[in-house]
């Protein structure tokens, strides 16, 4: 993983080049005051003083070299602002000519990932090392950068490299880092315990055999929070087989797994003041003789009965165990992640995660933080009037609607039924994907509303 502690510096008067910010609106008036030199030199390069545009100016004496940059809001920029930069820049230490980078040092920061595990890269990123006045600022941002890293390294392995013994290996790492205790319930072992999980997992090969991975950390006299995240680590679709194309990207499906597990690093890294309890049922739906079918009936952890409408829809019968797990430490509050549904998708596409939430304030809370901090969620309705496309004739619920309407919904309205009634709980439909790059956002796996929920811990428990 890339060293991002070597790509931002405390500024000590180093040697630097210094970049100047210019809004578009402004643009006329800092021309203006120019040199002649310059105005001809930015007018070479086409400068406008867009958002994403940069130019480079000679310096009076040989060799030296300043940057101009385009910025939407000189006074509060984004994280993305100065990705391009980073991007494109030459090797070098940089330094804002005013103020401090803020929240752009992140975006500052991602723009020198690459996933290189399986190929040598030819074009190397070379490091561009950006100077901040905000020293303590540095740590925090370090850390949101390789938390980042850390989801788009585990959703672009392929699942070959990624299966449920990887993911167990990712958590008793975590664990090792931050002294936290890390417990898994495997294999055979789930059948009475965590049933969903173990019909979903138990067609894989015995080597990739399901399991609920469980860590804690933290004073067990602090709030308690409850992190789960989906981990099927390949979905082949089970019986009800997905086409060659839905197929393609099924490596991505313990994309929820893999934001919680950042989450846990975030909350580890910055001492949150709270008991967390990260779980991640991680399965591999995969096809053989002992496959569970289409029909079937599934008992649950809770006791409840699910007919098998669709063996696809198998991230939320993992889920459903996982919370029920959750629920009986009786928490103050239940996080969930998953890549759950195409319907989310289709509603509010790749950059959104959808979210759920049984608490109005909480959600309010959630939307509020996501803003702040440039990470946008998108509230859907938990609608109980669509809870009976959910029923079964046999069964107590069924895992799948009929007639493919509001599935992000129904698809959350069965998660809420292994959630208990006076618990706070969220559920981000995350894509956790990029189908093309941006400043700072390389094609491929993406964390898309981590920094949102880290934001509203930070917010809730006194440490922001």
């Amino acid at each position: 993983m890339t060293d991002y502690s070597a790509l931002l510096k405390a500024d000590n008067d180093q040697p630097a080049r210094s970049i100047h910010l210019v809004e578009a609106a402004g643009y006329d008036d800092w021309l203006a005051a120019q040199p002649d030199r310059v105005r001809a030199i930015v007018a070479a390069q086409k400068f406008q003083g867009k958002p994403g545009e940069l130019a480079i100016v000679p310096g009076e004496a040989a060799g030296d070299w300043w940057v101009v940059a385009g910025i939407a809001n000189k006074a509060a920029p984004g994280p993305w602002c100065l990705a391009k930069l980073a991007e494109t820049l030459p090797e070098g230490m940089y330094r804002l000519a005013e103020g401090s980078p803020d929240a752009a040092a992140l975006g500052w920061l991602t723009a020198h990932y690459r996933f290189d595990r399986y190929r040598k890269d030819e074009n190397p990123v070379a490091p561009r090392v950006l100077l901040t006045s905000d020293v303590a600022r540095i740590e925090s941002t370090v850390q949101l950068a390789q938390a980042i890293a850390l989801v788009r390294d585990l959703v672009n392995t392929p699942a070959a490299d990624m299966g449920p013994p990887d993911l167990e290996a990712a958590v008793t790492q975590l664990g090792k880092t931050f002294g936290a205790s890390v417990s898994t319930t495997r294999g055979d072992a789930l059948e009475q315990g965590y049933p969903m999980i173990h019909a979903v997992g138990k067609a894989a090969d015995k080597s990739f055999a399901p399991r609920l991975i469980e860590l804690t950390w933290g004073d067990p006299a602090a709030p308690r929070i409850a992190i789960i995240g989906k981990g099927i680590c390949f979905d082949s679709g089970g019986l009800d087989i997905k086409p060659s194309s839905g197929m393609r990207l099924m490596k991505k499906d313990m994309g929820g797994a893999a934001h919680a597990l950042a989450l846990a690093q975030l909350i580890m890294g910055a001492r949150l003041p709270v008991r967390l309890h990260l779980l991640i049922p991680a399965a591999e739906n995969a096809i053989s003789g002992n496959a569970f079918r289409p029909g079937d009936i599934l008992r649950t952890r809770k006791g409840l009965t699910v007919e098998i409408g669709n063996t696809d829809a198998e991230g939320r019968l993992v889920l459903g165990d996982a919370l029920t797990r959750a629920g009986e430490e009786k928490p103050d509050l239940i996080i969930d992640y998953a890549t759950l549904t195409g319907a989310a998708r289709v509603a509010v596409g790749p950059d959104l995660p959808a979210l759920f939430a049984n608490d109005d304030a909480l959600a309010t809370e959630m939307a509020a933080a996501g803003t702040a901090v440039d990470d946008p969620t998108w509230r859907l309705p938990l609608w109980d009037g669509y809870a009976d496309m959910l029923k079964s004739d046999i069964a107590d619920i069924n895992n799948a609607g009929e007639g493919g309407f509001a599935g992000a919904i129904t698809a959350a309205l069965f998660l809420k039924r292994f959630v208990p009634d006076d618990v706070p709980w969220l559920h981000l439909d995350t894509f956790a994907w990029r189908p093309s790059a941006k400043p700072g956002r390389a094609k491929g796996g993406e964390a898309l509303g981590l920094r949102a929920v880290f934001r509203l811990l930070q917010q809730r428990y006194g440490r922001d």
